[in-house]
């Protein structure tokens, strides 16, 4: 009974931290994070880190991080970085999920959408992972779908991170070759077909997921 008005603030306290995060998104921008993250000194990585996870949780955009991420870091840590970043938000948002409204949804879900979660929740982890290489959905709004489902953390937790990693790869790159070109440092042309042979992976891995579910099992 004490639980449901701590639920109910810990919500509104949410939506309170989305709204003021939405409001003030425009100031996320490269100049910003890197003063911030020079700011910080030594702990300048574990601050964007944190700041990652946070902005995570907040609906903010990734993408301007993840590309942050290989300007500031380089591409072996800059990848690194936003490998820990991105996963460790999405295990939060999917908690604050679960722990807000999972009862709640599984007390009124039925019909259609009942039918759906029970078929997500039966591919587990193999949904998180197409969903992770196959962005069909905002990756900040289905941290907290998968959170109301009842996928293991765990498998969610090792899914999400092992299978970011080539979008994590190619985007931090991509950061790292913007920023090599604006500092007109020698090796532009090296880098930018790096960061395009990168993105056309990334693009053509969606297809051949989708080829791999769809092919008929092999007959017995």
């Amino acid at each position: 009974m004490h639980r449901r008005p701590i639920r109910i603030l810990g919500a509104l306290l949410l939506l309170g931290a989305v709204a003021a995060a939405l409001l003030y998104r425009d100031r996320l921008d490269a100049a910003a994070l890197e003063a911030w993250v020079s700011g910080a000194g030594a702990a300048g990585p574990l601050a964007f880190i944190g700041l990652y996870a946070v902005a995570t949780v907040l609906f903010l955009p990734g993408a301007v991080l993840t590309l942050a991420g290989g300007a500031l870091f380089g591409p072996l840590w800059g990848t690194l970085y936003n490998l820990i970043g991105a996963p460790l938000g999405a295990a939060l948002a999917f908690l604050i999920a679960r722990y807000l409204a999972h009862d709640w949804v599984q007390a009124r879900v039925k019909g259609p959408l009942g039918r759906l979660m029970q078929g997500v929740e039966a591919e587990g982890w193999r949904f998180v992972a197409f969903t992770r290489l196959v962005p069909l959905f905002p990756f900040n709004v289905l941290n907290y779908a998968l959170g109301l489902t009842r996928i293991g953390f765990l498998p969610y937790c090792f899914a999400t991170l092992a299978f970011m990693l080539p979008g994590a790869l190619a985007y931090t790159y991509l950061g790292f070759a913007g920023r090599e070109a604006m500092a007109g440092s020698e090796g532009l042309i090296r880098n930018g077909l790096i960061a395009l042979a990168l993105l056309a992976a990334v693009a053509f891995l969606p297809r051949l997921v989708l080829r791999l579910r769809q092919r008929p099992p092999p007959s017995a």
